[in-house]
């Protein structure tokens, strides 16, 4: 039996974001393009979403100098999936959207930023009917596994030594307080890039504090319900300690700011 992507992966699915596509600018106040205005390209290679190996590890604090929120560690298993190489930049956000809601327009590469989780919803809808594909956010354990290069004890990703950080990461301390095109650091074991720093990045799940106590071991999804969504990796306002792969932040759905963004995932059949 063919799973959905082997389908649609050199035809459909991973046009819009992974392949180089060209498509005509959606008029502002337009709901989805015609489909008719995308020129679909068959891509010999996925390009922007990298393969992640499922696998367990132990999720969450265990390097001993994190948030309560972040403990206890805790083993979990996640399937295979997809996850997006690179952050959403303004560009992509504005072939799907016909806007720019970003602080820092001036640079369409970036990571688009200032919006909500809810937002992304919006956008994932008209991706999905415009591709025929299943792009979603990330669970909080998908990402942290994928953050961690597969689950390796990496305190940020790729890279377990403060002293080296700048190298694969945009923080306080060298991005002037503004975000970077994506893809200009060093990217983690997984070629993944930005994972910490750049962009704070939502992800699906509710938020609970004492989640981790409860914590399912097989493909957990966060808390049935919440006030809050999850989001993580830090951006270019956090410092080191606030950049961890660890680190768990907390925002209503409807929270917008400069500092949120988000990268896509996928499932695998």
């Amino acid at each position: 039996m063919l799973y959905w992507h082997d389908m649609l992966v050199y035809t459909v699915i991973f046009v819009l974001l992974l392949a180089g596509f060209t498509h005509a600018e959606i008029p502002a106040g337009k709901s989805d393009p015609n489909p008719e205005d995308v020129e679909i390209t068959s891509p010999s290679v996925n390009e922007k979403m990298v393969l992640v190996k499922g696998g367990c590890f132990d999720m969450g604090d265990s390097f001993g100098d994190g948030d309560i929120d972040e403990r206890p560690a805790h083993s979990v298993c996640v399937d295979d999936f997809y996850i997006g190489k690179y952050e959403v930049t303004q560009k992509e956000w504005s072939k799907v959207m016909g806007n720019n809601p970003s602080s820092f327009r001036s640079c369409e590469d970036c990571p688009v930023e200032n919006i909500s989780y809810l937002n992304i919803k919006e956008f994932m809808g008209k991706l999905n009917r415009m591709t025929g594909g299943k792009y979603r956010l990330p669970t909080e354990a998908e990402w942290e596994y994928a953050a961690r290069s597969g689950g390796k004890k990496e305190k940020w990703a790729g890279m377990g030594n403060e002293e080296g950080l700048g190298e694969c990461a945009w923080y306080m301390t060298n991005a002037g307080g503004r975000p970077y095109p994506v893809g200009q650091k060093m990217p983690n074991g997984l070629g993944l890039y930005d994972m910490t720093g750049n962009i704070q990045e939502w992800v699906a799940d509710w938020y609970a504090d004492d989640y981790y106590k409860t914590s399912s071991k097989n493909n957990p999804s966060g808390p049935p319900s919440s006030q809050y969504r999850v989001a993580r990796g830090g951006s270019f306002l956090n410092k080191s300690w606030g950049s961890r792969t660890v680190i768990r932040y907390r925002f209503t759905q409807d929270d917008r700011g400069r500092e949120f963004g988000f990268r896509l995932a996928a499932p695998v059949k």
